[in-house]
């Protein structure tokens, strides 16, 4: 599988612990599934989930699904027996809790093979602070934003349009595209009956400049994969622009203009990442 092209729109967690979801989650059209084994597992449960989780890696096809584990933290007495267990059960990704530096992120490193990627919680105040160092650690390929966490912090108010969150949300991303190749995926939205709540913070994820946003339920998988795809307008107009560009380049005009806009190279660029992003996801469709 390759990470760097691939599509993380919906990104479900999965109790590491309970088989059935395990199961269930190689039929869902999600991009990636957090296995998880901290915040989802009772501590008398994570020494059983560990191993749980292991067999159904090894013994499952998730098929072209990114298969990230989230271990528990290295400061608690799991998280190295959960690297100890699970760094060679076929993980694509381990997600690690409770980053504040770029120096929390060595130890685990230090326990897997060098070309295990490594993804980072982001949830507390220190580690928005640290953000952009933290992204460009060596090893960290992808920021997830743990937005419950954030605001029990930061002990502000739940609104639907989160400004209490955007500082953070927004220095979050800023730091994954100053890293470059780093991706940033949202936080969950927690009523998950709530379709229309749920499609406009999906929105608002997108449009800040998220790849994708992490989910608490099946249910949100199609909703997200929707909001996070590139629309047919703007894939026309994507291959459009790309098209007038290449004329004007080869005419020797220098400028080429597209519904009345000039489009530069800068729009070219912009245009050939949504059809990359397109591809990826046409790709994934066709498992």
């Amino acid at each position: 599988m390759d990470l760097t092209t691939h599509p993380y729109r919906s990104v479900l967690y999965i109790p590491g612990s309970k088989e059935r979801a395990l199961e269930k989650a190689m039929t869902l059209p999600t991009d990636a599934i957090i296995f998880d084994l901290e915040d989802a597992v009772a501590p008398d449960a994570k020494a059983e989930a560990r191993e749980t989780l292991a067999t159904a890696l090894k013994e499952k096809d998730y098929g072209k699904r990114a298969k990230i584990v989230r271990i528990n933290a290295l400061t608690t007495e799991w998280g190295n027996e959960d690297v100890r267990v699970l760094k060679d059960a076929g993980a694509d990704i381990f997600l690690l809790p409770k980053v504040n530096t770029p120096t929390d992120v060595d130890a685990l490193a230090d326990m897997l093979d060098p070309a295990t990627p490594i993804w980072v919680m982001m949830e507390t105040p220190v580690s928005v602070f640290n953000a952009r160092e933290i992204a460009a650690h060596h090893r960290v390929t992808g920021l997830v934003t743990g937005t419950n966490d954030l605001t029990k912090d930061l002990g502000c108010r739940t609104r639907a349009d989160r400004l209490p969150l955007m500082t953070a949300l927004q220095m979050i991303v800023m730091a994954a595209r100053a890293a470059r190749g780093v991706v940033a995926i949202d936080g969950v939205y927690n009523r998950f009956r709530d379709g229309d709540g749920l499609k406009a913070e999906c929105e608002q994820g997108r449009d800040l400049g998220y790849d994708g946003k992490t989910l608490i339920h099946p249910a949100q998988v199609e909703v997200t994969n929707t909001a996070f795809a590139p629309t047919q307008s703007e894939i026309d107009l994507a291959q459009r622009q790309i098209e007038a560009y290449e004329d004007s380049m080869k005419s020797g005009q220098g400028v080429a203009v597209v519904d009345g806009q000039i489009v530069e190279n800068l729009h070219v660029v912009a245009a050939k990442r949504i059809l990359a992003k397109m591809q990826a996801i046409s790709e994934m469709a066709a498992e």
